[in-house]
């Protein structure tokens, strides 16, 4: 039995080594073919990552581009590669991705001539994330949805019109800032309503008050005005009440509310 062992333990190490190359090779048949880029030039990857993103295979282009920062991670094509891999995750519906991928080329190349664009890329994502074609399709009021990302866009936006006026980006990006400014108020007096119609009058006329102030030139300003006339008449506070209809008349002498109420609300979204 002694003799034995070490014919044994050979013939188990044999065993072992037979299970590992097989565990191997099944591994390789499951995760695919060898990669086709082994190889490939900075120049190449990039090339075929240009051809996948001008056919719209997007996945296939970030990939290649990924590829491309992995192996060749210093010099111009690395750094296009970061920039066309914010639009390419945007484009394949990657918004989490493509706003990270815009964030890291802003913090790795701030001095870069194209960093503008970097900013434009990610207020266009956070913009178009919940404002979508179906979404202009659909009756439902975008201020009604998580304003998150209407903030993050108009952030991007305000960055690169504060730093780059001259832009190409930036008329655009002015433009779309006004669309989220009366987003944003709008949402302050969705809220506020809501309140409103649940009794919770201070709440409302807070919330009101907030929009007023914030969003004083965007088009929701009238009905926060109609909402804090009526939440301070619920609370009984009649000398906050006249001022805040003195206001409303003096701004908004034509106004609707008075007449319809809250129904009358213009939903200034259905802009086609």
């Amino acid at each position: 039995m002694m003799r034995s062992l070490p014919a044994f333990l050979l013939l188990l190490r044999l065993m072992m080594a037979l299970a590992i190359a097989t565990a191997v090779a099944g591994c390789s048949l499951f995760s695919g073919e060898k990669d086709e880029t082994a190889g490939w030039s900075a120049n190449k990857l990039y090339a075929e990552a240009k051809e996948a993103q001008s056919d719209g295979a997007w996945d296939k282009a970030a990939k290649y581009y990924e590829k491309l920062e992995a192996r060749y991670p210093y010099g111009r094509y690395a750094q296009q590669a970061q920039l066309e891999l914010g639009y390419v995750y945007w484009k394949a519906g990657e918004a989490g991705s493509a706003i990270a991928a815009c964030d890291r080329f802003i913090k790795l190349h701030p001095n870069h001539p194209a960093v503008d664009y970097a900013y434009y890329l990610k207020g266009l994502v956070g913009f178009n994330e919940d404002l979508g074609y179906a979404s202009y399709l659909s009756t439902q009021d975008p201020t009604e949805r998580d304003p998150k990302s209407a903030r993050e866009a108009f952030d991007a936006f305000r960055e690169l019109v504060t730093r780059f006026p001259e832009s190409k980006y930036t008329p655009d990006a002015i433009q779309r800032m006004n669309y989220l400014v009366n987003a944003l108020a709008s949402h302050e007096v969705h809220v506020a309503r809501y309140y409103y119609n649940r009794g919770a009058y201070v709440a409302a006329a807070n919330r009101a008050q907030f929009a007023i102030k914030s969003y004083s030139t965007a088009p929701a300003v009238e009905e926060a005005t109609y909402i804090l006339i009526l939440a301070y008449d619920k609370l009984g506070m009649t000398d906050l009440r006249d001022d805040a209809d003195r206001v409303m008349r003096k701004n908004f002498p034509e106004s609707r509310f008075y007449t319809e109420g809250l129904d009358s609300r213009k939903r200034w979204w259905h802009l086609w």
